[in-house]
């Protein structure tokens, strides 16, 4: 491979930030299109209900997350996702111990480091 080279970010639990109580983020990979985002939460977990400009796609890799918004409330499990447009108030809480990947387009630069 020549030119230039391609940095990997390797999935570690100590470089994870934590935000609020019962939930720990590592950022991923990002470029100012997009950003991948691994979450951890603890079971019991309850987030702030907020909303942001950019487009969300949401992957369970482990446990159940319950997902509310203005059209309702769902549970997922692992291997489910869902794409969340832009603006759109939602709150998420953790039924069991899990795993979530988010990727946001464009990039959080609030999450960025």
């Amino acid at each position: 491979m020549s030119g230039n080279a391609i940095p990997v970010i390797h999935s570690k639990n100590e470089g994870m930030s934590t935000p609020e109580p019962g939930l720990r983020r590592q950022v991923m990979s990002y470029s100012p299109s997009i950003m991948l985002v691994r979450h951890t939460m603890i079971k019991g977990w309850v987030g702030a209900r907020h909303s942001h400009t950019h487009e969300q796609m949401l992957y369970i890799v482990r446990g159940r997350i319950r997902f509310e918004h203005p059209g309702g409330i769902f549970d997922m499990g692992p291997g489910d996702s869902f794409l969340l447009p832009g603006s759109v108030q939602h709150q998420a809480s953790a039924l069991e111990d899990s795993e979530v990947l988010d990727i946001f387009t464009p990039m959080r630069e609030d999450y960025a480091t």
